[in-house]
């Protein structure tokens, strides 16, 4: 039998040792951003974050204007080979074709019906407002984000076989969530339709549908039987790209934000507009540069071009992202 003495002495060595592993556990700090290796991106973030989020600091920021907006194709989810929005435009010009007879023999309607994507290749802006015009109308706004919640539960990546939605960029994602934390309020501001992105954002990144901020269509209001209604037009109102978003934001959010996240030179006028202000602000650019993993394009690329603002971005010491180097996993699926 074990004298008492002594197990008196290894339950008080049991204790110490128990002590010190739970106060060594609690003084290290879980890494906000686990999917990012170690680099000037994670760094620039991560200090900016700190310095306008910690009381004291001579970059405090007070919470109500924290603001950070974010792009979404190709700087919260993929891009390529076409814009999410442009393989629901095909889809959705394929099942309305049987009330549409006459597609089959018009342009640019035919194209688009025997080569899909490819039938989008060098449309002009105006030939993809009337694609737009010609599937996106005749609807309700909640009625329309119900196509598009059906038609991502379907439709599959041609590259990756997956729902668009398990090809969010998991580094980004966790980048959002750490703003969420220090109390930042988080906005989309895409070229995309915006109702078409409010059919995922919430469940997807977490931004509710009041900051979604994208290109519209034309919709009014209506009374239908006593019941009033906003009903989607035929016509492209807005499209909020490149010197639009700076405009959209200020009409939408009333602040300037202090932190912006692109990828593409349609983002640069959203990084030089919040940059070129007063107090500590952080720009960000996704480069895709991994071909094994995502895509590898920029300056040539007829999705996603990167030339401008890549160039501004090292001119001005915002921080640039390297896919390849800087992010552990791009998707969550790749994640060991």
């Amino acid at each position: 039998m074990t004298p008492p003495a002594f197990s008196r002495r290894g339950a008080l060595l049991l204790a110490l040792s128990i002590g010190a592993s739970v106060s060594g556990a609690a003084a290290q700090t879980p890494d906000p951003l686990p999917s990012w290796n170690e680099s000037h991106a994670k760094r620039a973030i991560l200090s900016f974050v700190d310095a306008v989020t910690r009381e004291g600091s001579g970059d405090f920021v007070p919470p109500a204007e924290r603001i950070a907006t974010f792009d979404n194709d190709g700087t919260l989810w993929t891009e390529q080979p076409a814009y999410a929005q442009a393989a629901f435009l095909v889809d959705r010009m394929k099942a309305l074709a049987p009330l549409h007879p006459q597609w089959k023999k018009e342009e640019p309607y035919r194209s688009v019906l025997e080569k899909g994507l490819g039938g989008l290749a060098g449309a002009n802006e105006a030939t993809l407002a009337r694609l737009v015009a010609a599937t996106h109308d005749g609807t309700t706004p909640a009625a329309f984000r119900a196509i598009v919640a059906g038609w991502l539960a379907d439709a599959r990546h041609p590259r990756f076989g997956r729902p668009y939605t398990d090809l969010v960029y998991k580094p980004m994602r966790e980048v959002i969530e750490l703003l969420h934390a220090k109390g930042f309020k988080t906005y989309v501001v895409s070229g995309g339709g915006a109702e078409f992105m409010r059919a995922f954002m919430e469940t997807t990144y977490g931004v509710p549908p009041e900051r979604v901020i994208g290109s519209r269509v034309k919709t009014v209001y209506v009374t239908r039987s006593g019941r009033a209604e906003l009903f989607r037009e035929g016509e492209v109102e807005f499209v909020n790209d490149g010197k639009g978003k700076p405009v959209a934001i200020e009409q939408a959010i009333g602040r300037r934000p202090i932190a912006a996240f692109g990828n593409s030179d349609g983002d640069l006028e959203m990084l030089q507009w919040t940059t070129q202000a007063g107090g500590r602000r952080l720009a960000v650019v996704v480069h895709h540069t991994d071909a094994e993993r995502e895509y590898a394009y920029d300056r040539k690329s007829n999705v996603g071009k990167l030339d401008l603002a890549l160039d501004a971005a090292r001119m001005n010491g915002w921080a640039v992202v390297d896919m390849k180097t800087d992010w552990k996993v791009i998707f969550p699926f790749q994640q060991p």
